[in-house]
């Protein structure tokens, strides 16, 4: 009896956080399942339709700084970013920032609002995502076109810090403002 009652306790006690991470973990696995069955769909080493689509878009945001510049598909299964006939980047699954998507919904859903401000919040949130995204590849390969030897503080220090410190924001405006433990004004 008396252990019911302890379990009891510890679960008022953590239900909250409980909740958050049962929510996350099942949202997290639920979408890294989903996309591993989209990725299936293509064999051989072939490009997912979304990483072309990014790369794309990097060709034209790149085409406004430098019309010396080109995106390079090889036999779909790699793609060159060159600068005046250099390659200076390769894009490859991993830079179409939909794992970093996965995790911002994630937490969302975690922390869920209202349905229509948490869907608008996603919708949003994952726009600006995959915008800085193809901003951020792009600023990446003129950086290393004219700085190669950085290429290890540019692609792996500076780089992943914008882009998750950019997913933090969004996770802190989420939290304190639309989700539902936001504190709410108080009236007078």
């Amino acid at each position: 009896m008396k252990k019911k009652s302890i379990l009891k306790n510890y679960w008022t006690l953590y239900k909250p956080f409980l909740k958050f991470i049962g929510a996350f973990l099942f949202a997290y696995i639920l979408l890294t399942f989903l996309y591993q069955w989209y990725l299936s769909g293509y064999e051989n080493n072939q490009l997912d339709g979304i990483t072309r689509l990014v790369a794309s878009h990097v060709e034209k945001v790149l085409q406004v700084f430098d019309s010396n510049s080109a995106v390079v598909y090889h036999q779909n299964t790699k793609i060159s970013i060159l600068m005046h006939q250099k390659e200076v980047a390769t894009v490859i699954e991993g830079c179409n920032a939909i794992s970093i998507m996965i995790l911002f919904v994630s937490f969302v859903i975690a922390f869920a609002g209202k349905f229509k401000a948490t869907l608008l919040y996603l919708i949003g949130g994952n726009v600006l995502i995959y915008l800085l995204n193809v901003i951020r590849i792009a600023v990446l390969s003129l950086l290393l076109y004219r700085f190669s030897a950085y290429e290890h503080l540019l692609h792996g220090v500076i780089f992943p810090l914008f882009i998750y410190g950019v997913v933090f924001i969004l996770w802190f405006i989420w939290v304190n403002y639309f989700s539902i433990y936001a504190k709410k004004p108080t009236s007078k």
